[in-house]
């Protein structure tokens, strides 16, 4: 969590600095785009500050209302983020676009909007590089995209989402802002603004639906439960295991429940062995599985089983 802290901490004061400056730029020359992007810090700046609340709610210990812990708080708070980037972020620059597309105005001198798009890019570029080299060390040896999706740490790729918006959205500003000027059609500096928007919307439905997913119930991959599972079957005493079930309640914490067989002749005390054995082993291979329960089919009802 302290490094995701930092991820977010870096994204906030990027986009803080970047979002004052593209304002006072575009009040100055009456840029569309650029107020469009001004509006996208501002977003993305409200939205690192509700990240902060959902880390520090998804903390607070278990109580009897919550035995399992807030953990989910967290998705919560991203699954706002998210609605925010569509609605006020992406909704806000497609509606400024299209009013510049229907009264466009020319464009004073645009030496500063330069200025500010590079210094904006510099910026993003260093959130998101903070962003990435957390998600590198989280990913391990699995290839980067499918650690990006794998990822249950919405703080790391909402602002990994994010920063790459704002990057592309940076270079889409540019592009409006200079065709607009060198080919006197204020309209192109309007038709970038939505485009701008169309990006913002288009990250945000990706980012809800990710929140979605663990909102509702998200389970580990196939391949790590495929891995618990045969971690079971494998104990002396286990005659089989079944398919593990699982949910995260945040980024580093998961419950699983599995039900298990032992073998004929199993004693009480050797069972007890054995699940201490599986829960042990699961633990030290897996950190994040920090609730395990297994349940133990009754040794008389696997031999009337195993007779039919």
């Amino acid at each position: 969590m302290a490094e995701s802290r930092i991820v977010v901490y870096g994204a906030i004061a990027g986009n803080m600095a970047i979002a004052v400056t593209k304002f006072v730029v575009a009040g100055i020359t009456g840029s569309s785009a650029m107020l469009s992007e001004a509006i996208h810090s501002s977003v993305d700046t409200g939205n690192g500050l509700l990240l902060l609340v959902g880390l520090k709610r998804s903390q607070r210990a278990p109580d009897a209302e919550h035995p399992f812990g807030y953990g989910k708080e967290l998705y919560f708070w991203s699954l706002i983020v998210a609605v925010l980037i569509f609605g006020v972020g992406g909704g806000i620059s497609a509606y400024e676009g299209v009013l510049h597309m229907l009264h466009p105005q020319a464009m004073e001198d645009p030496f500063w909007n330069y200025v500010v798009l590079a210094v904006a890019t510099l910026f993003e570029g260093i959130s998101f590089s903070i962003a990435l080299r957390a998600l590198l060390k989280e990913k391990g040896d699995t290839p980067f995209w499918k650690a990006l999706h794998a990822s249950k740490d919405p703080s790391t790729f909402t602002v990994m989402a994010e920063d790459s918006a704002a990057l592309a959205g940076l270079l889409i500003a540019a592009v409006g802002v200079f065709t607009s000027h060198a080919f006197d059609m204020p309209v192109l500096d309007g038709a970038a603004s939505v485009v701008i928007g169309v990006l913002l919307a288009g990250v945000a439905m990706l980012l809800i639906y990710e929140s979605r997913s663990l909102l509702v119930g998200e389970g580990v991959d196939r391949d790590m439960a495929r891995a618990i599972q045969k971690m079971a079957q494998e104990d002396q005493a286990v005659a089989s295991a079944a398919q593990p079930l699982t949910m995260y309640f945040g980024p580093d914490e998961i419950l699983l429940t599995l039900d298990v067989r032992f073998k004929h002749g199993t004693s009480g005390n050797d069972v007890a062995a054995a699940v201490d054995r599986i829960e042990r082993n699961i633990r030290k291979r897996f950190e994040a599985v920090k609730r395990i329960y297994i349940e133990a089919r009754p040794i008389a009802a696997s031999m009337q089983e195993a007779r039919t």
